[in-house]
């Protein structure tokens, strides 16, 4: 793991120094306060770089996430009528005049147990197309994205979700059957942003089947929020101009170049060529970052907790099929030096993730008492393994009563190096204990195939949001199966227990918060007693903010980066 590491690192120095030495005086230039002396009428453009291909805008079709940096996109070109605040603890209105609260009665529960929101869309707001934004709008998207028969907008806010009924023509009042806690994200980045009736609605009357390949979703992207699409070159670029009619004020850069560059050692050498000013969407590795910013100059490096690497394990027709046994997939876990890879790939500043909420959250301090922990302990694993009938050979290697061989597949994306490298290190502590390991990386033209995503034999290593509202994602509804066409996701590991169900239903509809915290404790109980999924260590996130571009804050998480860059600018 140390050589796999060195190797990296060794090879981003490389790029680096080719880069830098091919700056020369042109890149000295750029910095200069020559561009003072540029015309008027030249607009203010930033470039940013995402490492995938997008095949839309709306993050809601991109389950999973497989296709980095459509998240970024998204928050370019649209917003929700509210937003998470920066310290992540509350939401702040956006399209909406308020944010929903019990305090400010637009948050309602009634003694039967159900309740209502309302919300009213600031005066003003338009579509990139100059259309009013109104209630109908709203309901419209409710319809849409609830639909059983368009399983990809799946979200559990929808499960109780009864009537969404314009009032008038700017407020809408949605009502639930039952209480549930993230009700004020409705029309959200986290729950699905509002969509344009006059534009989708005919195509959705008309044949709804066919309502995901409309190219509203792509090339006819219309939105609300503070740029818009003016330029998509498959493959290449996607060039963004400021929304005039932005609701918050048209936002002080005039463009924003965002090229699509999905090779690591590519995307540093234009970060020091300055033909890229940042990297948006994840899938940036924090020692690449580090060295990128070692050699920049142009620029400074900042940190956040983004999520966690965490390894799904297959629960439905399992290749071997030992992997259904908790024992087995126990004395994997035991088997894993965690901190050590923490260490190596999060240069010291993060630690073994042991539930999936990081410890940052407000939930953690009360849930963790009731993570059961497994520490690294390859003896251990081995009596296990002993237990199920697996013994080493005088070749080290684990072989079952009839001479079988242990053997399994891992996998992960190919092309991303924060996954890469913690999957070639937990393949080589299984091979220490004498297992073969089949080391598999996704390509990218397979990265938004459902299916193949889904039926993995054994390992997918992953990241994933290190927040108790993940706790959903194991919830049974959101396994993808042949039944939904495999556009159900979320629930990586395909593991459900009608337990889990019901702790994850109850927490996501109880208010009180000591009761909701019970519920909560359940849930990681559960999860890691079955080890229903293995986490590996909380990532840290380099944000790399170029000294060119102001009012940049990196916030607790990307999106609420992005929900200020109506306010970013250039400096001078």
């Amino acid at each position: 793991m140390v050589g796999l590491t060195r190797q990296f690192a060794l090879g981003i120095v490389l790029v680096l120094a080719a880069a830098a030495c091919a700056q020369g005086p042109a890149a000295d230039l750029r910095d200069a306060d020559g561009e003072e002396s540029q015309a008027a009428s030249t607009p203010k453009r930033i470039t940013g770089a995402i490492r995938g291909n997008p095949h839309t805008v709306y993050q809601k079709l991109n389950p999973r996430s497989n296709i980095p940096g459509i998240d970024s996109l998204e928050g370019l070109v649209h917003t929700g009528l509210t937003v998470t605040s920066p310290e992540g603890t509350g939401r702040l209105p956006r399209l909406a005049e308020a944010a929903p609260t019990l305090d400010n009665g637009l948050w309602k529960l009634f003694p039967d147990g159900t309740m209502e929101i309302r919300w009213t869309i600031r005066e003003g707001v338009v579509w990139q197309d100059g259309t009013p934004m109104t209630a109908d709008d709203l309901a419209f998207t409710a319809q849409v994205v609830s639909d059983h028969d368009l399983p990809i907008f799946g979200h559990v806010a929808y499960e109780s979700l009864g009537t969404v009924e314009a009032v008038d023509s700017r407020t809408v009042v949605a009502r639930w059957s039952k209480p549930f806690i993230q009700a004020d994200e409705l029309f959200t980045y986290e729950i699905g942003l509002p969509i344009p009736k006059h534009l989708l609605d005919q195509a959705y009357l008309e044949n709804k089947e066919q309502l995901l390949e409309h190219p509203y979703w792509n090339v006819e992207f219309v939105g609300a929020g503070p740029f818009r699409i003016k330029e998509w070159e498959q493959g290449s670029h996607m060039l963004l101009e400021a929304n005039n009619q932005y609701v918050l004020g048209r936002p002080r850069i005039d463009e924003i170049d965002v090229r699509f560059i999905p090779d690591p050692n590519t995307l540093a050498a234009n970060m020091l060529a300055g033909e890229v000013d940042m990297p948006w969407g994840g899938r940036i590795d924090i020692e690449w970052a580090a060295n990128v910013a070692d050699q920049w100059g142009a620029g400074r490096l900042e940190t956040r907790f983004r999520s966690m690497l965490q390894i799904f394990v297959q629960n439905i027709n399992p290749t071997p099929t030992v992997l259904s046994d908790v024992q087995f997939r126990r004395a994997m876990v035991h088997a894993l030096d965690r901190q050590t890879m923490a260490d190596l790939l999060q240069l010291g500043l993060s630690s073994v993730g042991h539930t999936f909420v990081g410890p940052r959250e407000p939930e953690y301090p009360f849930i963790e008492p009731a993570v059961v922990k497994y520490t690294y302990d390859p003896q251990r694993a081995l009596q296990m393994l002993d237990g199920l009938g697996y013994s080493q050979g005088s070749d080290g290697l684990l072989r079952d009563r009839g001479g079988t061989q242990l053997a399994f597949q891992i996998r992960t994306s190919q092309g991303d190096i924060r996954q890469e490298k913690p999957m070639y290190a937990a393949a080589d502590d299984w091979q220490r204990l004498g297992i073969e390991v089949e080391r598999h990386l996704v390509p990218p033209q397979r990265a938004s195939d459902a299916e193949y995503r889904s039926t993995f034999p054994a390992f997918d290593l992953k990241g994933q949001a290190g927040q108790m509202e993940y706790a959903r994602q194991f919830h049974s509804t959101r396994i993808a199966l042949p039944e939904n066409n495999f556009r159900v996701s979320g629930n990586n590991s395909r593991y459900s227990t009608p337990e889990m169900d019901l702790a994850i239903d109850r927490y996501f509809t109880t208010i009180p918060w000591e009761e909701r915290m019970e519920w909560g404790r359940q849930i990681v109980r559960r999860l890691s007693e079955d080890v229903g999924w293995i986490g590996l260590y909380y990532e840290v996130a380099p944000v790399l903010i170029p000294n060119r571009v102001v009012n940049v804050s990196a916030g607790n998480e990307e999106p609420v980066m992005l929900d200020q860059v109506h306010e970013w600018d250039l400096r001078g």
